[in-house]
């Protein structure tokens, strides 16, 4: 068939079927088209108004806008920590994809020179919620912080912020005074997040920094800011509340003081391989601290820099314990320095006047059981200033007989000894001071006679920290006045005004009488005019006090146990009457010292009192005295008994 005749009977059927394709298309077109339009309606009319709002809030969203944390300076208005600025990285993890998470970790890890495992870590331990900010970096270098922020499109959820990080200027020389901040956890989150803590926030730790928390942080402040897609902010829109600046601390601490008591310490520690000590300096007439000196130390500024698990675990596993403050938080026997509780018991109780005269023998006998006087001789007929000067540990364990173990007690707390001083740090622990009561509780029996005798003399279960020790010496030269030691002076307002200036606060007055501490601050400078091999005597100055050895451990082959050793020691007001005055009893009988320090070497294992040696060295320091009376061959090595 030509051209001209049309289509074959074989072609009309694929026309017609084209022509119902067309058709149908063009039906679905048009439903489609009216879905939309009807969708579109009702998004744009019926609930457009709601989704305007939603999407207005996702753009925009409340931020609060931290408070600069309150700085810290010494008695003299000396700076010790100040704030600088720093770079932060932290995570948003509600904008990290679960996907992404490993490649993003990795690579931050990269680039902030870190271990994965503790980015993973501080993500998954987030206090907060997955759209609250982690963070998981701090003093960040310039360089890194650019690199991390120009490559945000490969880091998503990760964000640079610029904040402020403290600064310990003095580095170890403070750090258990101090302390540090760190991270909010996820306990004390759930306790301070009605007031405004984030899951990002750094909350003191320790030292004062934790102590005044509420003064320090000040008051966070809101804004409202814009944010894209990605949750990156865009632009301020306006601040809703001004953020509150955080008030300052000025301290009681004298950090030339400090430097003094620390300088003291690491000679004493140096010459005789002393792992650890104390050193404290106290205002007896006020309560204030003006050096406390704990070492081994560490760095705050270590934690200031965001420090690592493994040089966390590192400083929690010292056996030598850096990051315990030893002057409060370490509990060991008194030794020979707790004869001042059991003196005082036994002139305040009428069981001995001050001239009682003991019979001081080798040692005393109960049942089969001999207690030894420390020299193995005992001293002959003595009164209370000679058995306090010799330290005769038979003198006193017929002291502490005639007393009894819950009279011993008594006058043990009027001490302040058994329960926390209240100084104004963390940690501090209660001590031991043993009774009938405490040991029923504890073991369920009563006291035993010899223990009776421990206890007299500072061993046994008798069990004090530094604080507690300088603190009763403080009492018995002031008069008998117990105060409540401090170590935080003001607090100043942003403005520059104190806003709380703290005052000497007396927890009670001793029930000794006045004839009584006296007598016992004259017994005190009868140990240095005793014991001139201190070389205390020596010192143009006058010094009362006392030493103590208190045994602990495992014995040696030649059966002797090895100990700590203490000395407290106080100056009158006016150190120098020598004139008129040579054996310096006129000076101690006065209630007006304005310092006592407080020196103990742990494990000394020396010939002579190592923290005479120490306390002796702060005083000619502090009162800058011609020549040197130091003695070092006192601190040579040698597990030798060599007297209290």
């Amino acid at each position: 068939m030509s051209a001209a005749t049309g289509p074959t009977l074989l072609e009309r059927p694929e026309n017609d079927r084209r022509a119902i394709r067309f058709i149908a298309f063009g039906i679905a077109i048009v439903i489609a088209l009216t879905g939309l339009t009807a969708r579109m309606f009702y998004l744009q009319v019926s609930r457009g108004t709601q989704y305007t709002a939603l999407a207005e809030t996702n753009r925009t969203v409340l931020q609060a806008i931290p408070s600069t944390r309150g700085l810290i300076y010494d008695r003299k208005g000396r700076p010790l920590v100040m704030n600088v600025p720093s770079f932060a990285v932290k995570i948003r993890p509600a904008d990290l994809p679960f996907e992404k998470r490993a490649e993003v970790v990795d690579r931050l890890a990269a680039l902030l020179n870190m271990d994965a495992a503790e980015i993973n870590q501080s993500i998954d331990s987030n206090p907060g919620s997955s759209f609250d900010l982690v963070r998981v970096a701090q003093d960040v270098p310039r360089k890194t912080a650019d690199l991390i922020e120009e490559s945000h499109l490969d880091l998503p959820g990760v964000e640079v912020v610029v904040e402020t990080q403290r600064d310990y200027i003095t580095g170890p020389l403070l750090s258990h005074i101090l302390g540090y901040t760190g991270p909010v956890n996820a306990d004390q989150l759930d306790a301070l997040r009605a007031k405004g803590y984030l899951p990002d926030d750094m909350i003191g730790k320790a030292g004062v920094e934790a102590t005044y928390e509420k003064q320090l942080r000040g008051s966070y402040g809101m804004e409202r800011v814009q944010r894209d897609a990605t949750g990156r902010k865009i632009q301020v829109l306006e601040t809703v509340k001004n953020a509150r600046a955080g008030s300052s601390l000025r301290l009681t601490i004298d950090i030339k003081e400090q430097k003094l008591a620390q300088k003291a310490l690491e000679w004493a520690m140096e010459k005789a391989g002393l792992k650890r000590g104390v050193v404290i300096v106290e205002n007896p007439q006020t309560g204030e601290i003006l050096a406390m000196v704990s070492l081994p130390a560490y760095d705050n500024n270590d934690f200031a820099d965001g420090i690592s698990n493994r040089e966390f675990s590192k400083l929690i596993n010292d056996k030598d314990l850096p990051l315990t403050n030893e002057a409060i938080q370490g509990q060991f026997a008194p030794g020979s320095t707790y004869k001042l509780v059991t003196g005082t018991g036994g002139l305040s109780d009428g069981r001995i006047t001050p001239n009682t005269r003991l019979t001081t023998r080798p040692y005393l006998k109960l049942g089969p059981t001999k207690f030894w006087d420390w020299n193995r001789a005992g001293f002959g007929p003595c009164d209370i200033r000679c058995g306090f000067g010799h330290s005769s540990d038979t003198f006193f364990y017929q002291v502490a007989g005639m007393l009894g173990i819950d009279r011993l007690s008594y006058w043990g707390k009027q001490y302040g000894f058994g329960r926390d001083t209240g100084i104004d740090l963390p940690g501090e622990v209660d001590g031991i001071v043993p009774s009938n009561a405490w040991k029923i509780d504890v073991m369920g029996q009563e006291i035993f006679p010899g223990e009776v005798y421990q206890a007299g003399i500072g061993q046994g279960y008798d069990a004090v920290t530094p604080i507690q020790l300088i603190n009763a010496y403080s009492a018995l030269v002031n008069g008998g006045k117990l105060y409540e030691p401090r170590v935080v002076r003001e607090v100043v307002g942003p403005d520059g005004k104190v806003t709380r200036k703290y005052k000497p606060k007396l927890i009670h007055k001793l029930k000794a009488p006045s004839s009584v501490l006296r007598e016992m601050r004259q017994a005190a400078r009868q140990v240095i005019n005793y014991w001139q091999g201190y070389g205390l005597w020596d010192l143009p100055i006058v010094v009362g006090g006392k030493s103590g050895t208190a045994e602990f451990g495992k014995r040696d082959a030649q059966g002797r146990l090895p100990y700590h050793s203490w000395f407290v020691g106080f100056v009158p007001k006016n150190p120098n009457p020598r004139d008129n005055d040579p054996d310096g009893y006129k000076a101690v009988a006065r209630t007006d010292a304005p310092l006592v320090v407080l020196a103990f070497a742990y494990n000394s294992r020396t010939v002579g009192n190592a923290a005479a040696e120490i306390a002796k060295y702060y005083l000619q320091l502090h009162y800058h005295l011609d020549g040197d009376f130091r003695l070092p061959e006192r601190l040579k090595v040698g597990n030798f008994y060599e007297g209290n």
